[in-house]
């Protein structure tokens, strides 16, 4: 059975599809990340199975963790994960790109938002607490949001542990059952990819720029995004 092919002015046709935006916004994950860990405290605000490992680590007492950070940035994600479920609720149905797009609007508001308050006023208690709350914030809503949309393979754009067992488990070693090998692996690049630009902008650039260059690619892509994959 053949999908029908939508009318020639539907919007949901209009712009890039869902899987290259899910794509560019997996890079944006590693690039927060890289903020999140490497200038934040070691705690993680868009992969945030690593801030419960970290809450664990914190908890009992290893150096160099902090479990007042690590917990506000699950706090943060979840409610930012509240928000984004209202938002798919009340505006998703029926249009993923209408939901998408404002998603990715309040995206690029937070984390530019985090990008200003790290440019003006770097290396600060308050500016940690702020960065990490804005962009678990941003993280969670995004997440959510996403996750309406089931597109295989891309659930999320912040975390690839299920995304690399499909690869390993359906590979020609495994069951040999992928059909979606190249989606799986690019999904991962860009994770890695992301988490390398990010962490050589921290180190040699300071935390402002990286979060500056996350908010300008999730304002383009609320732009450009469409509702196909």
């Amino acid at each position: 059975m053949t999908t029908p092919t939508p009318p020639v002015g539907d919007p949901e046709t209009r712009g890039l599809r869902l899987v290259a935006v899910l794509l560019a916004l997996t890079v944006v994950s590693g690039l927060i990340d890289a903020v999140s860990f490497l200038g934040l405290g070691r705690v993680f605000t868009a992969n945030v199975t690593g801030s419960v490992v970290v809450l664990g680590f914190a908890a009992a007492g290893a150096p160099g963790f902090s479990v007042r950070h690590a917990f506000m940035s699950l706090v943060c994600f979840l409610l930012g994960a509240v928000a984004g479920g209202r938002v798919a609720g009340r505006y998703g149905r029926g249009s993923r790109r209408r939901s998408a797009r404002l998603a990715l609007a309040v995206e690029a508001v937070l984390v530019g938002v985090a990008a200003a308050v790290a440019l003006v006023r770097p290396d600060t208690a308050g500016t940690r607490v702020a960065l990490i709350g804005l962009t678990a914030f941003a993280m969670g809503l995004r997440t959510a949001t996403v996750r309406k949309f089931r597109v295989p393979d891309l659930t999320t754009t912040t975390v690839v542990t299920m995304t690399l067992t499909g690869l390993a488990s359906e590979s020609r070693l495994g069951d040999d059952t992928s059909r979606r090998t190249v989606r799986r692996a690019a999904s991962v690049a860009a994770m890695a990819a992301g988490a390398c630009l990010g962490a050589w902008l921290v180190l040699h650039h300071g935390l402002g720029i990286p979060l500056l260059l996350a908010a300008l690619v999730s304002g383009a892509l609320a732009v450009v995004a469409s509702g196909r994959e």
